[in-house]
């Protein structure tokens, strides 16, 4: 079984929490945006990516890092 980074673990992420995304616009650049998780968007328990997710401000994007 492959090992998943806590940012591609649905499990971890849950609405209220804190975690820095990147915007689709911002794949090329790597350009990270800060919010709180409104609503979990994909299905699958896992992706290599990150997760996505809805910020509270209605922003989509992949989750890069959870902020404790």
């Amino acid at each position: 079984m492959a090992e998943y980074a806590e940012n591609q673990t649905r499990v971890a992420i849950f609405p209220g929490l804190v975690v820095d995304i990147v915007l689709k616009k911002d794949q090329p650049t790597g350009r990270l945006t800060r919010g709180v998780v409104q609503r979990i968007l994909t299905n699958s328990p896992y992706h290599w990516r990150g997760i996505k997710v809805m910020l509270m401000d209605g922003r989509v994007g992949r989750v890069q890092k959870i902020l404790h």
